[in-house]
């Protein structure tokens, strides 16, 4: 018998989320919530890593949760909830430092990659990947949806899981990553979105902003008539993750003949973005006409996800002999 599939993912609350953000993780998220056990969690114990703001981690943590309910999330089928109403989390974090191997730490590439880019090496940065652990260890999860960046991360998870049980018995459960089938979303200057880039586009921008943005494209540089490669360009590259299959077809047929601007992929792309996220901008709306509504989603979800936390620290508790 096939065992239920528990899906959990975190998003740290780093600033407003970009295209980039919902088709890298987002869309999945909310299409895992039909018919499955889905925790998503608001990751702010993290971002203390590198935001050390209290009023922009507040208003950050709000905008995410926001952003995911506006997108599609259904607090009655998924769980949503902040990273710090599980407390227990810190408590299993701990356990698992006492079998980790600083060399395991070390080999991050996470924190290699940071350190690089010039980010203060604090022991939060270090210990992060421990912390990961134990946020997907705490709810008996066994799929990880993540990008190939994050694999690592679930591997440690795994291998400290693996380590503990073998030392006190059957705590935790192992888990298993699963690869996002998330695309390449490109900025707008062709590298990958990012906001260390500043290079998005926004879900929520509309209006001038968003067509300022859309316009400012980088592309190629063949005059109106010549004939184009859709599969190099940036703008087709985001058309064809919002367009259906067919109006991708006709646009990359369009390009392939020639007498097709850029121009006019970028206002049919910008028509493509207004149509898809129409819907979630008004959800939006009227959801920040609702602060109360959101702030009891987040409570509710943080108790259902606290309770299932709970009985994971007690089996610890009692596997090491506290209690």
């Amino acid at each position: 018998m096939e065992k239920p599939k528990r899906y959990l993912s975190g998003i740290q609350p780093s600033g407003e989320l970009h295209l980039g953000n919902y088709f890298g993780a987002m869309k999945q998220h909310i299409e895992n919530q039909h018919g499955n056990d889905s925790l998503y969690f608001i990751a702010n114990y993290h971002s203390l890593t590198t935001i050390q703001d209290a009023k922009k981690l507040k208003k950050l943590t709000f905008e995410v949760a926001l952003s995911y309910l506006a997108c599609g999330l259904d607090p009655n089928k998924a769980i949503l909830f902040k990273q710090s109403d599980v407390p227990e989390i810190t408590q299993l974090m701990w356990f698992l430092m006492t079998v980790t191997p600083m060399g395991l730490l070390q080999k991050a590439v996470s924190y290699k990659d940071k350190i690089a880019k010039g980010i203060a090496a604090n022991a939060g940065l270090f210990n992060y990947p421990v912390l990961m652990a134990a946020d997907i260890l705490a709810y008996d999860s066994n799929i990880v949806p993540v990008g190939k960046d994050q694999v690592q991360h679930v591997e440690i998870a795994r291998d400290l899981a693996i380590k503990f049980n073998g030392i006190f018995g059957d705590v935790f459960v192992i888990p298993d990553y699963k690869l996002s089938s998330s695309p390449y979303v490109p900025g707008v200057d062709g590298s990958k979105m990012s906001k260390s880039y500043g290079n998005t586009i926004l879900i929520f921008d509309e209006g001038k902003e968003l067509k300022k943005k859309v316009m400012s494209i980088v592309t190629s540089s063949e005059p109106l008539e010549a004939q184009k490669n859709p599969d190099t360009c940036n703008i087709f590259a985001l058309y064809k993750l919002l367009a259906p299959k067919e109006k991708v077809s006709e646009m990359a047929e369009n390009y392939r003949k020639g007498n097709y601007g850029f121009g006019h992929a970028k206002m049919a792309l910008l028509e493509e973005i207004n149509t898809y996220f129409e819907p979630f901008r008004e959800r939006r709306k009227e959801l920040e006409k609702k602060p109360s509504f959101l702030l009891d989603v987040l409570r509710e979800g943080g108790k259902k996800a606290r309770g299932m936390a709970k009985m994971t620290l007690q089996r610890a508790l009692q596997s090491v002999g506290i209690e």
